[in-house]
């Protein structure tokens, strides 16, 4: 269980972990152009399989491409919608929950489609950049597909890795000293 997920989303980590991952685009014929090696929908799902399992929770971020893959992963499914799903309408059969924008899930991190900037009360997962030149920095992390070597990366392990100990709390100390 990840306890710093606020109550709502806890349901995610209660019996296994929780996946990022983002922008698979399966199918889309401009990942090719954009990088020849860019592996097809059934190797991404396999790898994903190796990872993600029945118990599990994975928070794809967008951008899917076909959903029909979707149907090969036995875990719960969060969706975000990027800017390449057109509408939630035709990923309700493919996914448990669907968000059309940022999601702040625990008093720390936020999760979106798009890199947010300026916020260091908050720590932002994102997707969309899949260029490696803005692959972080302060309170920010890309799980773009390309950018993380096509293997999802673990919520619960990043947390307990420290992940969100250098964002401060946006909670402030009173005058009279009591929070």
């Amino acid at each position: 269980m990840i306890k710093t997920l606020y109550p709502v989303f806890q349901h995610w980590s209660a019996k296994g972990s929780v996946w990022l991952y983002s922008d698979p685009h399966f199918d889309d014929p401009d990942c090719k152009i954009m990088d020849p090696d860019w592996p097809e929908p059934e190797i991404q799902i396999a790898t994903l399989k190796q990872y993600c399992h029945k118990n599990d929770t994975l928070l794809l971020l967008g951008d899917v491409g076909d959903p029909k893959y979707m149907e090969q992963l036995k875990c719960y499914k969060v969706l975000i919608l990027g800017n390449h799903d057109q509408s939630a309408t035709k990923f309700k059969s493919y996914f448990n929950e669907i968000y059309t924008g940022p999601l702040t899930i625990s008093d720390k991190i936020i999760i979106s489609h798009e890199p947010l900037l300026q916020m260091p009360y908050l720590f932002n997962i994102y997707g969309h950049d899949h260029s490696k030149w803005h692959s972080g920095g302060f309170n920010r992390l890309n799980v773009c597909s390309n950018v993380i070597g096509f293997k999802p990366l673990n919520l619960g392990a990043l947390i307990k890795d420290g992940l969100i100990s250098n964002v401060p709390t946006i909670h402030r100390w009173t005058i009279d000293g009591r929070d």
